[in-house]
Order: C-alpha cells, then sequence, then structure tokens
C-alpha cells in the first residue's frame, strides 16, 4: 500500500529520549512499514510553549541533527525528501521517505534569517504556532484575540519565498484568518479534525476547511482521541472515518489527507500504530471507490508537495 502521512512527533521521541527509529516502541518505526509500497512521513521538530529565542532555536537544532543522523544509519530504507524529484525517485526506488517539519514558528528564535537555516536543512513545512504564543502569532489555547504579529506576516512571506508550507494546525482563529488572506501560496492544517464532527477548539470549523481547499492545500486527519470523537474514551477507527465523510461533503476530495499525529497524541485502541494503517484503509475501501481512497491516503499530499516544486 501507499501511505503519505503530514504529521507525527516521532523524531522530537527518538530525540530527546534517545530511541532508534529503525526497531521501538514507539507508533512510528521503519521496521513495521518494511512491506508497504510507498510510505512518506512527515517529522515534525516539536517545541513546548515553554521553550523561547535561543533556547527554541537550539531545540531545532538538535532534533533537525538526529534526523540528518536516522538518515544516515538507514539509508537502506529511509530517505530525506528535500528537493524537485526526490518523491518520483523515492517511487522508483521504493524507499521510506520522510520530510522534516517543524512544529511551532518559535523554533525561529525570534530571528527572520533562521527561515534560510530551515530551507537549507530541507524543512518543508512549518506550523506557526503550538497552543501558546509565538513571536509569530497567537496560537489556539492563547489567551486574546491577535493573530498573526509584525514578525508573523514578515515570516510567512520569507516562508513562502523558501518553499515552505504554512500549516495552521494549533493556528488561533484571527491568526488562522490573518494567514488566509496574506498567503499567496496553498497552506494546510496538516493534524486537524473536522469540529461538526468533534467540538474541540483545536478542530475546523466549516469556513476553515473550504479555505484550505480553496487556496489548494490539505488538511490530514488527526487520529488524537479527543480531536476524534467529544466522548474521547469512545474514540476509534470510525471516527477517522465520520471526519473524513464530513470534509468530503465539504468538497474535500482534492484536499483530504492523513496526518496521524503518532507519537505526539493518545491514539485509540484499535489504532495502536502504523500497523493499524491497512485496517484503516480497508475500512475506507467498504465506503469509497478505490481512487478516492488512494487520494486520501496518498495522492492529494504527494500531488501538493510536487505541484508547489518542494518535492
Amino acid at each position: 500500500m501507499r501511505y503519505f502521512d503530514l504529521h507525527c512527533d516521532t523524531m522530537t521521541e527518538c530525540a530527546v529520549k534517545d530511541i532508534p527509529l529503525r526497531k521501538n516502541h514507539l507508533h512510528v518505526n521503519l521496521e513495521s512499514v518494511n512491506t508497504w509500497e510507498h510510505y512518506v512521513q512527515c517529522y515534525a521538530v516539536w517545541l513546548p510553549d515553554d521553550l523561547r529565542g535561543e533556547d527554541a532555536w537550539q531545540r531545532f537544532l538538535q532534533i533537525s541533527e538526529r534526523f540528518l543522523d536516522e538518515t544516515e544509519k538507514n539509508q537502506d530504507c529511509f530517505t530525506q525528501l528535500r528537493a524537485p524529484g526526490d518523491l518520483k525517485k523515492l517511487e522508483q526506488q521504493g524507499r521510506h521517505g520522510g520530510i522534516l517539519t517543524v512544529e511551532s514558528g518559535a523554533a525561529l528564535g525570534g530571528k527572520l534569517e533562521h527561515i534560510r537555516d530551515f530551507q537549507r536543512l530541507g524543512v518543508r513545512m512549518c506550523t506557526l504556532t503550538w497552543n501558546g504564543a509565538t513571536e509569530l502569532g497567537r496560537g489556539v489555547f492563547s489567551p486574546g484575540t491577535s493573530g498573526l504579529t509584525d514578525f508573523g506576516r514578515q515570516a510567512v512571506k520569507e516562508m513562502e519565498k523558501a518553499g515552505i508550507l504554512i500549516d495552521l494546525s494549533h493556528a488561533s482563529p484571527e491568526l488562522f484568518w490573518d494567514v488566509a488572506e496574506l498567503s499567496e501560496q496553498p497552506f494546510v492544517a496538516s493534524h486537524s479534525n473536522a469540529k461538526e464532527v468533534c467540538g474541540h477548539p483545536r478542530n475546523l470549523t466549516k469556513e476553515q476547511f473550504e479555505a484550505i481547499r480553496k487556496s489548494g492545500g490539505l488538511v490530514g486527519l488527526n487520529f488524537y482521541k479527543a480531536f476524534l470523537n467529544d466522548q474521547p474514551e469512545k474514540a476509534s477507527m470510525e471516527d477517522v472515518l465520520r471526519h473524513a465523510e464530513y470534509f468530503l461533503s465539504l468538497g474535500g476530495e482534492d484536499t483530504l489527507a492523513m496526518g496521524g499525529d503518532w507519537d505526539g497524541a493518545d491514539l485509540p485502541e484499535d489504532m495502536p500504530g502504523l500497523n493499524a494503517i491497512p485496517r484503516l484503509y480497508e475500512l475506507f475501501l467498504r465506503h469509497y471507490p478505490e481512487s478516492l481512497v488512494e487520494k486520501i491516503f496518498y495522492e492529494n499530499a504527494a500531488r501538493v508537495f510536487q505541484e508547489q516544486k518542494l518535492l
């Protein structure tokens, strides 16, 4: 099978806890996908909200270095995707592809020049905030009514020039709409579900999803129990389908993707890790034609990254 996932915190776990990527007890490991046709995973450098300035920048460097180390150690099956043509080469070679991303623009340390460092190291997507406020703007759980800061507006423009997708998962509503107005490129919500289905503040409204769709961007379905079901203890794989059904009813057949939030979330019992994906694929096949399921599980994300000349 083919699977393209827009978000995991696995590389952060590997770096902070010194856990190997190839074989581990995490949601994501290379051995669990060695029979898959193609697997592309976005590996986020996650920053907690108590890190800012130089400390945040050093955290980014620590985790991005671990990403490069894992690439070197696992060359037989794992390669970094960072330039136009890389995805096509991966598909020809049958390897697992990793994309370096950032979860919280605090990683810039408040310096626009670090955007060029992101670009040099192969960062291809950046979530502007985590739950709190950063130098770029206000996250979803930060008090207030502000959106992008002046620095954030500059950062969005520079990241788009540098070929870095703007990710609005975790954004406050005001920040979301500031970016929607400012952006000249497709933008994404890498790991967010539908607020109409589950009312968690991290989920997207109908209007937000439609804005992403109109931009030509992506929305990755999140597997976190609290984002799947208003009664998280009852969350299951079926809830992923419910959120997909709603987004598809809004015309999302070219927008919808996967963003599991692996190793950063409490998952349903029937989704303990990547080994659940083939069963999730089969569940979708019972409701939708294979051509649409292929779009959701792989092709939509692959298309956007290629159209934007990122991969």
